[in-house]
């Protein structure tokens, strides 16, 4: 898409194995005692756990890369029916609270990742375009995507697998499989459809209120989840991704959060946070990254705005960009 001196925040993210997975998003309640067998990663034994119309004979991945991330078929509930209210009326949300922006013109809607960590995707209509709105923990990325694919609106839900460590979501039409970080469908009907990425901000709460005064706020879901509380307290700090097979990074922690700018035509350009954040502002290749304070972690301490201080990440660039 095009944009013209335009803020994009891809988002900070984790780097995991040969590839890079900016993670700016959601996976919950998966058990670390959860050993995948072989027969998990068959057609015969996803169908009996209820994948009756997705059609496995079609797939851009091996089948054996999917493993099951813990809870089943939507036991990581996504919200169907989100409601707002207006940001003055906002209750539960610290300053330094991490919220996932989207914007057109002057107006605007957060998310809280208080509570996408514990739902991982919202199905939403903004200004009239159909949207889904994922997170997924183990690899911190937030990307929002328009889910209108042909002309048809998807419905998407969580499959409870993982790949890469990554979200593997499902649209309730076709039951396909598609994989969180890079919007493709990689199991299923829409096997290599991809989804259209919207421009989204990870940002301190603080800062979309001072952005967006009048700006819209998800409002906490009416169903018994500790928000405010972050399941996987410590992952910040640990020694490799969760269910992760692939190799690991040379010359940088797992773990360690990177920036990720798409750009169309080119490599995607790469940055670790931890330079980003030294040097507070970057320019490469046309494209200049910001860093400020202020953002807590929303998977360090097990209360999400006490996590430790992140800060936010600000793109800007004059060509055309994908993220």
């Amino acid at each position: 898409m095009k944009v013209s001196k335009t803020d994009i925040n891809p988002g900070a993210g984790f780097e995991t194995g040969k590839r890079s997975f900016l993670k700016m998003a959601l996976v919950i309640g998966a058990s670390a005692a959860f050993l995948p067998t072989a027969a998990s990663a068959q057609p015969a034994a996803w169908r009996r756990q209820g994948w009756r119309k997705t059609d496995f004979s079609k797939t851009s991945v091996k089948l054996s890369e999917i493993i099951s991330g813990g809870p089943p078929k939507d036991g990581i509930p996504p919200i169907d029916k989100p409601t707002f209210v207006p940001v003055s009326k906002a209750k539960g949300l610290a300053p330094t609270d991490p919220v996932l922006t989207v914007a057109d013109g002057k107006t605007a809607r957060t998310y809280p990742l208080q509570i996408l960590i514990w739902h991982e995707i919202v199905n939403d209509v903004f200004n009239g375009r159909p949207l889904a709105v994922t997170y997924c923990p183990l690899c911190n990325s937030g990307i929002v995507f328009e889910r209108t694919v042909n002309g048809q609106v998807l419905d998407f839900g969580t499959s409870g697998k993982l790949r890469n460590s990554d979200l593997v979501m499902y649209d309730r039409q076709s039951e396909s499989w598609w994989q969180q970080f890079t919007g493709e469908a990689i199991v299923g009907e829409f096997t290599g459809t991809k989804l259209k990425p919207i421009p989204a901000r990870l940002e301190s709460f603080k800062d979309f209120k001072a952005r967006f005064p009048n700006g819209e706020v998800l409002a906490r879901p009416k169903v018994p989840r500790p928000y405010g509380r972050n399941p996987y307290a410590g992952y910040d700090t640990s020694k490799k991704p969760f269910l992760y097979r692939g190799e690991m990074p040379k010359g940088i922690e797992p773990l360690a959060r990177v920036v990720v700018v798409r750009r169309e035509g080119k490599k995607p350009l790469i940055v670790g946070m931890a330079h980003l954040r030294k040097a507070r502002q970057l320019v490469i290749d046309n494209v200049t990254l910001n860093w400020t304070a202020g953002q807590a972690s929303a998977l360090d301490t097990s209360v999400i705005s006490r996590g430790r201080d992140v800060g936010s990440v600000v793109v800007q660039t004059r060509a055309q960009m994908a993220i």
